[in-house]
């Protein structure tokens, strides 16, 4: 008995196996674990920190010594649920997003210089209050802009509007939010993103010297700039002025010597370092806890790049490729920038140390950064 065939329609083509979309699954593998524990000790550490270094200053200002650390830890919590939730979000939905909060963070960027809505201090217009809540539009920026660069060039190069884009985010927060670090950052970040998606080598060295001229450039046009170079050159040049900020860092790191002067017994603290809480905490670190204290703390940062560049390398996509690059080489470079700034091997500069330093907006955009680099790993290829 002859088996019988079942017909097709004519024109009808059965596809091949090798033609189906590839589907990528999140639950492929577990989060890495060695980059989420990385990241916990840094934020409790960050958290007694906080503590330790605000107290004089939150009972002297406030009259509440607690009042620091009891917005630092909501901002803790926030954004572990962040993390928690990036952690579960597959990264790739945020591509068609990308755009969306590009332009919303850089909205928010303008909106500091709406009377009412912007905050400034020393001159700087870098702060927005809305309903009680600062924040810092520069850190949220950091972070779209990754998504949107990654989700910009995973296909193609696009030159052109790459660098209209940082000029334009470049004059807003360098020139007129007078925020130079941040805008270091943001340099060092999409450069990073757009020679990692394969732009040519000419381009690296053509944009370093642009780089190199417009830094020199924000500096001439900027006395209080100036002066933070000439105390970079010679910290103790005007102690008690112009160079006031970074002595007292540097005493502090003496002081500590090799094991610190012991927990809590930091002498500088007391109303002697500018921003204790923020961008100068890594002074107090190294009074209390010694250079092998820093050492540890350094080591342990490291450790969390390290493992976002194995996520990178492991990436199921270029988009997941270049946004896991993107968000590591943004928490590396700031740590490495405010590090360096701290034992004087270039400017002050006001950028908060990852996990560590006081302030809402960078914790929690960290936090979400760290969290689609989990989600990123539980699709990796090995």
């Amino acid at each position: 008995m002859k088996k019988l065939r079942m017909l097709r329609p004519m024109g009808f083509k059965r596809k091949s196996p090798e033609y189906e979309p590839p589907r990528i699954s999140v639950q492929g593998h577990s989060a890495d674990i060695l980059l989420l524990g990385g990241v916990v000790l840094l934020s409790i550490f960050g958290l007694l920190m906080v503590y330790d270094a605000s107290q004089f200053e939150a009972f002297q200002d406030l009259g509440d010594k607690y009042y620091f650390i009891k917005q630092q830890l909501l901002w803790v919590v926030l954004g572990f649920t962040a993390l928690g939730f990036f952690s579960i979000f597959d990264y790739h939905r945020l591509q068609k997003l990308s755009p969306f909060l590009f332009l919303f963070s850089l909205v928010l960027l303008l909106l500091v210089f709406v009377p009412g809505l912007g905050s400034a201090a020393g001159g700087a217009h870098r702060w927005l209050k809305i309903g009680g809540i600062t924040a810092q539009p520069a850190e949220i920026i950091k972070l779209s802009s990754v998504i949107f660069f990654a989700n910009f060039f995973q296909q193609k190069v696009k030159s052109l509007p790459f660098l209209l884009i940082l000029g334009l985010v470049g004059v807003i927060v360098g020139l007129f939010q007078k925020d130079l670090g941040s805008a270091v950052v943001f340099f060092m970040v999409a450069f990073g993103v757009y020679f990692a998606a394969g732009a040519p080598i000419i381009h690296l060295i053509a944009l370093s010297f642009t780089g190199v001229a417009g830094f020199v450039g924000f500096i001439a046009t900027s006395a209080y700039r100036k002066q933070r170079v000439l105390a970079f050159l010679d910290p103790f040049a005007d102690p008690q002025g112009f160079s006031y900020h970074i002595s007292q860092v540097l005493i502090a790191l003496g002081s500590g010597g090799l094991f610190g002067v012991g927990i809590g017994q930091s002498r500088q603290k007391f109303a002697y370092i500018p921003e204790v809480t923020t961008d100068s905490i890594f002074s107090i670190v190294g009074e209390e806890f010694g250079f092998f204290g820093g050492i540890i703390l350094i080591a342990l940062i490291s450790f969390v790049v390290l493992r976002g560049i194995a996520i990178a390398q492991a990436a199921p996509d270029n988009f997941g490729r270049l946004l896991a690059i993107g968000l590591t080489l943004w928490i590396g470079s700031q740590a490495a920038i405010n590090l360096a700034a701290m034992v004087s091997l270039i400017p002050l500069t006001g950028v908060p140390l990852p996990f560590i330093s006081y302030g809402g907006s960078a914790l929690l955009a960290n936090l979400v950064a760290v969290g689609i680099l989990l989600n990123i790993s539980k699709q990796t290829k090995t």
